[in-house]
């Protein structure tokens, strides 16, 4: 079952035991090796979500974003190199006014996303409303705040972490975070309403088949769709 957001006010401290903290280095030696993989190809990589900042499950997924639009090329032959399987490959845009992006899945509940068009900043700081940290952090062992799916701030703390709802203390949430409070709005917004009416579908979401590349499918929708057009031509 789906998280859902947490409306009313809570605070609380959750401490981790022996097997989360194990679940946690599984998880992250595993998203090392693939961020590492995309790094020899010179892309530069962040991983968000639960992963992030720490509090995972087993039901966590791997979340991997390279922050620039990148050659799909470089990106699938780096995978390659280091004997990283492809599952799927698929084109996706969640709103006409979305970026589109290249979502590379490896297994069930592991994923590389690339953008194929220019970010809007809410865009951009939709990764670090979730907690998002670099290679380099994960290396050093770093986690960092960020909000659930329960729109719940997560704060990690040395048995675990702190939590608490973030309705009502947006702008709080985003001097914490370092983001807008514009985006913690537009995500409130979002998490709220999928709560009302249910899981939300997304506005394109296309597999690509075996010969077809990135670039090639985006140059084919924006030759059929005005929407994705304007949003390929549109600025941030």
């Amino acid at each position: 079952m789906a998280k859902k957001p947490v409306r009313h006010l809570e605070y609380g401290d959750v401490v981790y035991y022996v097997q989360r903290w194990t679940l946690l280095d599984r998880f992250r030696t595993k998203t090392i090796r693939i961020m590492e993989a995309l790094g020899k190809a010179h892309l530069e990589t962040i991983v968000h979500g639960s992963i992030a900042r720490g509090d995972v499950s087993e039901k966590s997924d791997i979340d991997i974003f390279i922050q620039s639009q990148a050659s799909s090329f470089a990106v699938e032959n780096a995978l390659e190199n280091a004997s990283i399987p492809i599952k799927e490959r698929l084109i996706v845009q969640a709103t006409p006014t979305y970026a589109m992006k290249a979502h590379i899945e490896i297994d069930e509940g592991t994923s590389v996303s690339f953008p194929l068009m220019r970010l809007r900043k809410v865009e951009r700081e939709f990764y670090k409303f979730g907690g998002e940290v670099s290679l380099k952090n994960l290396k050093e062992g770093l986690r960092v705040p960020g909000v659930d799916k329960r729109l719940m701030l997560i704060e990690p703390t040395e048995k675990g972490h702190r939590e608490s709802t973030i309705i009502g203390c947006e702008e709080h949430v985003a001097k914490i975070l370092g983001i807008s409070v514009e985006t913690v709005m537009d995500r409130v917004h979002t998490l709220l309403r999928r709560d009302e009416v249910g899981r939300t579908g997304v506005f394109i979401k296309k597999e690509l088949s075996d010969d077809e590349t990135f670039e090639m499918a985006l140059k084919r929708l924006a030759d059929e769709n005005p929407a994705v057009r304007r949003r390929l031509t549109s600025l941030p």
